[in-house]
């Protein structure tokens, strides 16, 4: 018995210092609950983050800092320069879901503009009204200049040899690169699948939240099996659960049905950092991304932002991300975090053990 006992120790050793080890800028944290997940123990990493959520719930009331309102790293022009192209104005703001507004709230700034167009814009509202003193991200990226890449991680999918992209970027401004973001759950937990360039990692689910990658360089939200189907026009899908908003509206059971509808991570109801993506009807993108969010308060973000379709992305501080790029002198590309999540700027420049897509310009 002593021997099995150290036997199953060795190999837990050196299952685990294996995963540590892994040439991915994952912490050593997240490679370790990552690595538990892929070993039946999901449950355990789930009631402890449910644990740790508890004992440090994010803070209710109090006012947002508004040094991110009026500090925005960027290097493009105002909306009232005269040469930015009619072609893309600045976004309405949005509407604040507290009231009064803080100064700034909901206003869209240009973050990225190319040969004139503001391409990505960002603005900051708060979540709600009880979580007051938290600002989310809300970001636009023009449909007709943007496209999208889906790339694999390390680890999830893994099997690089299968993917036509790698799992990390080239920090190089020739490439036109303009930003990146998280993709979704793990593909194990997102009931969904992971295709690319004739292969599929998972199962792709009839039903699914889609985010579609087609040939001509557009993109959709989108159900599987209803919105579109396997073609050889998909380059590329990555489903998470289920469809947020739908014609406009939040899910009908957004409280419930949590584990098959929107994961059994920490459920709908817990307010943690969250991300997700929608398209609007004029095909461009939103994504919304920060702290103290709930899958509802989230869907509420993407409403006001004029998503007419989303689906939540990941959760969590470790795997929430969004970058823009700005090119420098010597041909490299500076990396802004819109906001406090974990991961440094160079995240998506070495290898990473998640998906993500990067997005570039047209």
């Amino acid at each position: 018995m002593l021997s099995l006992a150290i036997a199953f120790t060795v190999l837990v050793t050196w299952s685990l210092g294996g995963a540590i080890l892994k040439p991915t800028n994952d912490p050593i944290s997240a490679k370790a609950a990552e690595w538990a997940r892929d070993h039946g123990l999901g449950s355990i990493v789930t009631g402890l983050e449910a644990l740790q959520y508890k004992l440090n719930p994010p803070k209710i009331g109090g006012k947002p800092n508004i040094k991110v309102l009026v500090d925005r790293p960027s290097q493009t022009p105002s909306p009232s320069s005269s040469i930015l192209a009619p072609e893309i104005g600045i976004q309405n703001p949005i509407p604040s879901i507290v009231t009064p507004a803080v100064a700034g709230e909901g206003k869209y700034d240009a973050a990225v503009t190319v040969n004139g167009l503001p391409i990505i814009q960002t603005a900051y509202v708060r979540p709600d009204a009880k979580h007051s003193s938290y600002l989310s991200a809300v970001i636009w990226m023009s449909g007709a200049h943007v496209r999208f890449e889906q790339h694999p991680g390390a680890s999830d999918p893994g099997h690089l040899s299968m993917w036509s992209e790698k799992s990390y970027l080239s920090n190089q401004a020739s490439t036109g690169l303009v930003a990146a973001f998280n993709g979704g759950f793990k593909v194990r937990d997102s009931t969904g699948g992971f295709y690319q360039n004739g292969h599929t990692f998972g199962t792709l689910r009839k039903g699914a939240a889609s985010l579609v990658v087609y040939t001509d360089g557009t993109s959709d939200i989108a159900q599987f099996g209803r919105d579109f189907v396997l073609s050889p026009k998909v380059v590329s899908i990555r489903q998470n659960l289920d469809l947020l908003i739908d014609g406009g509206k939040i899910s009908p059971n957004i409280d419930s049905a949590v584990r098959s509808s929107w994961g059994a991570t920490l459920g709908a109801k817990v307010y943690v950092w969250r991300s997700g993506i929608g398209i609007t009807a004029s095909g461009d993108y939103v994504f919304v991304i920060g702290n103290a969010l709930s899958a509802v308060s989230l869907a509420n973000l993407l409403i006001n932002a004029g998503a007419v379709r989303a689906m939540q992305l990941d959760i969590n501080p470790e795997w929430v991300s969004y970058y823009y790029y700005l090119p420098t002198a010597n041909g490299l590309l500076k990396s802004f975090k819109v906001s406090d999540f974990a991961r440094p700027a160079s995240r998506y420049f070495a290898s990473t053990s998640r998906d993500f897509f990067a997005v570039y310009s047209k």
